[in-house]
C-alpha cells in the first residue's frame, strides 16, 4: 500500500485539511518534521494546507489510476499561504508545484499597479505593513485568476481546468499528467523555497519557479585567439579557454540560494554570457560572492564547471567538475595561485557510450543523459556508470557523494578549460 510522506521544512507546526486519506482527519505536521499517511492502492483524496482556519494550497493525489499510474497535482484554486510541492519518492523528474509562490506572488504584489490591487480587493490579504499573507478562492475571483497566471501559469493548478464541460485552460490541464506506475508520494511544506530537501551535492531543483529577476542584465563578452595576462586582474574572476575546435558560448549562472550541501540551482538567469572563438582564452571578472556554474551553452544535459569565489572558511576560491545534470564535453578546472592544484579530465567520453546512456538535446546534439534526474527525466543510470568507468568518482561528481580532489586557489581566481 502507497505511503504519503508530509515534510514540513517551516519552523512552525503546519496543520493539512486531509480529504479521501487517514480517515478524513487533519493531521499537523511539527516544524522540521515529517509525518505519514497510509493510503489504499487506487486511493484518491486532498491534502490542503490550512492558514489561520483558511484553506489553501493543496497537493491532489490518486493513486494507480488509468493504466496503473499516480495522478497527482498541486492546486490553488482555493487559495495559498504558504509553499508546497509534490513528487513520487525517488523520482526528482515527476515533480510538481511552484516551490516558491507565496515569493513570486509577493513580487507581483509589490509591483502591481493601484488599479490592478483595487481589483483584487477581497481576495489579497495583507498584514498591516502590506505585505500579503495569502490570498482567497481563485474559482471565485477572475481578476485573481488573471493575477496569479500573470507569474504562476503552468506550475500549478490556477483555474478549475476541463471540468463541467468547460475545456479549461491547457496549462492547466496539463498538472494532470500521470506519473510512472504507482510509488509512495513525498508533500513538501515550506513558508520558503518547498523544494524536497536533497543529499549533499545533489542539484536542487529550483528551475521550475526562480525568483524574479527583472533587473538582471545578462553581461556579454566575446573575444577572439588574442592572448591575455591573467596576472594582471587582480579581481576574482575566471580564466576560461576554448580549447576546442569550434566557436562555443559559455554562460554563467549563479546560484539562486546556498545552503549546507546545497544549493538552488539557476537554469533560467545566466549572470554573463562569453563567446570564444575556437582557442581563444579571456578572463572573466565576476563578483567575489559568486556561487555557481559556468557551462557551454544554456541547455541541459551538459557538463557543468561548478565553483565558488570566496569561500566562508578560508576566503579561498574553491571548484569542481559535475557531471550529474550531464556531460556534452570535457572539461578541467586548476587553480591559478602557483600550487598546481587541478582536476576534471581531457578526454571525450561520447564514442563508445551505449545507447542507452546518450539522449538528444533539444538542439540536437547528441549528449550523455543525467545522472540524477531532473524535470525532464529521471536518473540515467547507464550515463552514471559508463561515466564511472571512463571519469571515475575522482575527477568529476558523477552521482552525488564525496571524494573528489577539492581545487582551491588562494587568489580567488580559478583556470577554466573546455575541450
Amino acid at each position: 500500500m502507497p505511503t504519503i510522506h508530509i515534510h514540513n521544512k517551516s519552523g512552525h507546526p503546519q496543520t493539512f485539511e486531509v480529504h479521501g486519506f487517514n480517515n478524513n482527519h487533519n493531521i499537523t505536521v511539527p516544524p522540521h518534521h515529517t509525518s505519514n499517511i497510509s493510503a489504499g492502492a487506487h486511493d484518491s483524496g486532498a491534502i490542503i494546507a490550512l492558514h489561520n482556519g483558511h484553506e489553501g494550497e493543496q497537493a491532489e493525489i490518486t493513486f494507480a489510476g488509468f493504466g496503473g499510474n499516480d495522478f497527482f497535482d498541486i492546486s490553488n484554486i482555493v487559495g495559498a499561504g504558504g509553499n508546497i510541492t509534490i513528487q513520487q519518492v525517488g523520482e526528482p523528474s515527476t515533480r510538481k508545484g511552484d516551490p516558491l509562490f507565496m515569493q513570486n506572488l509577493r513580487h507581483a504584489w509589490d509591483h502591481a499597479s493601484s488599479s490592478t490591487k483595487h481589483s483584487l480587493s477581497g481576495s489579497v490579504f495583507t498584514d498591516g505593513k502590506g505585505h500579503v499573507e495569502r490570498i482567497g478562492p481563485i474559482k471565485e475571483h477572475p481578476s485573481l485568476e488573471n493575477f496569479v497566471r500573470s507569474f504562476a501559469d503552468g506550475k500549478t493548478y490556477i483555474g478549475v481546468g476541463a471540468w463541467g464541460g468547460s475545456p479549461g485552460v491547457d496549462s492547466d490541464n496539463q498538472q494532470s499528467s500521470a506519473a510512472k506506475g504507482s510509488k509512495d508520494s513525498l508533500i513538501t511544506y515550506n513558508d520558503g523555497d518547498a523544494s524536497p530537501e536533497t543529499p549533499h551535492h545533489a542539484p536542487h531543483l529550483a528551475h521550475r519557479s526562480p525568483p524574479p529577476h527583472s533587473s538582471m542584465k545578462l553581461v556579454e563578452m566575446s573575444t577572439h585567439a588574442a592572448p591575455h595576462k591573467p596576472e594582471a586582474h587582480k579581481g576574482p574572476g575566471i580564466d576560461l579557454h576554448n580549447r576546442s575546435h569550434k566557436e562555443d558560448k559559455y554562460f554563467f549562472y549563479d546560484n539562486y540560494w546556498n545552503g549546507n550541501g546545497t544549493a538552488g540551482a539557476n537554469f533560467d538567469h545566466p549572470l554573463k554570457a562569453v563567446h570564444l572563438h575556437a582557442g581563444a582564452s579571456t578572463f572573466v571578472p565576476l563578483p567575489h560572492t559568486f556561487k555557481g556554474r559556468v557551462q557551454r551553452g544554456t541547455l541541459i544535459p551538459a557538463t557543468w564547471v561548478e565553483f565558488q569565489l570566496d569561500a566562508s572558511n578560508d576566503h579561498h576560491a574553491h571548484g569542481d567538475i559535475s557531471l550529474e545534470q550531464g556531460y556534452d564535453g570535457p572539461a578541467t578546472i586548476a587553480a591559478t595561485d602557483g600550487s598546481g592544484r587541478k582536476n576534471g579530465f581531457e578526454k571525450e567520453i561520447l564514442k563508445g557510450a551505449p545507447a542507452g546512456a546518450i539522449v538528444k538535446r533539444s538542439d540536437g546534439e547528441r549528449v550523455l543523459g543525467s545522472t540524477m534526474g531532473n524535470w525532464m527525466a529521471g536518473p540515467n543510470e547507464e550515463a552514471a556508470r559508463w561515466e564511472e568507468k571512463e571519469v571515475g568518482e575522482k575527477k568529476a561528481y558523477i552521482k552525488g557523494g564525496t571524494g573528489r580532489d577539492d581545487v582551491g586557489s588562494g587568489n580567488q581566481r580559478l583556470r577554466v578549460d573546455f575541450f
